[in-house]
């Protein structure tokens, strides 16, 4: 006979554990302290299984009929329901252990391992560190768009807008592994991409007169620090690249009987190779600083270690200590620089633009100009070199 609520409220402890049977392998077991438990009998190939639900009151009868009848279901489908339990217990404190600071430190771990710069490396750890604290131990999979939003809008609010961008792009990171890795369903930042406000552009201060640059130039020679920070800057003025490609310049990227140097899509702003010209005396100064030993690939490395970067601030503060202030000239601002001054004296603006990399808005004529502008940005590198050197020399 069926069990009914009234039945098990009624039963009484006994000295020993007895079963009471409600139907299709379902019955509460009384133990001699009064609990009253939930247990049903199953049968798989031919063997017979017994699984929990439960206790009485806190699963009702009605409760444990529907646990039972799924229990039904599993079997018919041949799938062991202990089993089952155990893999949904499994996945339940799986998903209350992947909260967004664990994925997130899989995500720094791999960036790790991929060797990105130290400048890169220490961004990434504030963003997640230091900016995205309020979601470290929430469930990744149950972080909302309306969430990240909330959160980045309070960095933007307080006038960091490029800040709140570089975080966005972050964040998306995390998401991506834990998307990949079956840990969330999707990256709640794609939805706001286009909700941020734009980054204001400032331009970069840069030195655009023939003689005040001349005299920056001798004042960068007296420069009583480490060469290696001297040659750099001068290297990146010579090439007309930006100051992370200039710190970042490897031995396999330079061609030393072609006198070129090849800066790889990944370490371009524009996401593309850039092969450039190198003048003799850009050349001269890769000569000097190479470093012929095993396991050391970069031309200007670190004074701390020769297997790591400049540091992001080394050519400003070169810069700042050579008495230049930020909103004199930056190394950013070389690039500005090279440009004006070779406008200004009637270079070719196409090849001077070849030569800073610029993306050139017409596929046809970007591909047109890489292929034809080679010879051209060659005499324009040996030109701008020479006319370093003479910007130099020249004190009137």
């Amino acid at each position: 006979m069926a069990l009914t609520d009234l039945k098990i409220k009624k039963s009484k402890a006994k000295d020993k554990p007895y079963k009471m049977y409600d139907s299709l392998g379902l019955y509460v077991l009384v133990k001699p302290n009064g609990s009253k438990l939930w247990r049903q009998k199953y049968k798989l190939m031919g063997k017979e299984r017994l699984i929990a639900h439960g206790t009485y009151p806190s699963v009702s009868l009605k409760d444990a009929r529907s646990k039972r009848d799924a229990i039904r279901e599993h079997l018919a489908d041949g799938i062991d329901p202990a089993v089952k339990k155990r893999l949904d217990q499994i996945n339940a404190e799986t998903q209350a252990r992947t909260t967004f600071l664990l994925v997130a430190e899989e995500y720094l771990q791999m960036a790790y391992d991929r060797e990105l710069a130290d400048a890169t490396m220490r961004k990434k750890v504030w963003h997640i560190q230091t900016l995205a604290e309020p979601l470290h131990h929430r469930p990744v999979n149950e972080i909302s768009s309306a969430e990240i939003l909330h959160l980045l809008k309070g960095i933007e609010l307080s006038g960091r807008r490029e800040t709140a961008k570089k975080l966005r792009g972050t964040l998306s990171g995390v998401f991506r592994l834990a998307v990949v890795t079956l840990r969330a369903d999707n990256d709640p930042t794609y939805a706001i991409k286009g909700a941020l406000l734009p980054v204001k552009v400032t331009n970069r201060a840069a030195i655009t007169d023939e003689t005040t640059f001349g005299q920056f130039l001798r004042d960068l020679d007296e420069y009583s620090g480490a060469d290696v920070i001297k040659d750099a800057i001068l290297f990146q003025i010579l090439t007309m690249t930006r100051p992370g490609e200039a710190r970042g310049a490897k031995q396999q990227e330079i061609d030393l009987s072609k006198h070129t140097w090849s800066i790889p899509a990944d370490r371009t702003k524009m996401r593309r190779d850039h092969i450039i010209p190198l003048s003799e005396q850009a050349l001269r100064l890769v000569e000097k600083n190479w470093i012929d030993v095993d396991g050391v690939e970069l031309i200007f490395p670190s004074l701390n270690s020769n297997r790591k970067w400049l540091s992001e601030n080394a050519f400003n503060s070169a810069i700042r200590r050579i008495g230049y202030a930020k909103e004199e000239v930056t190394a950013h601002g070389f690039r500005s620089t090279a440009s004006t001054i070779l406008n200004n004296r009637g270079f070719d603006g196409d090849v001077i633009e070849a030569a800073l990399a610029h993306q050139d808005k017409n596929a046809i004529r970007r591909t047109y100009n890489r292929a034809t502008y080679w010879d051209q940005r060659v005499q324009l590198m040996t030109d701008w070199a020479d006319l370093v050197d003479q910007f130099k020399k020249d004190t009137t």
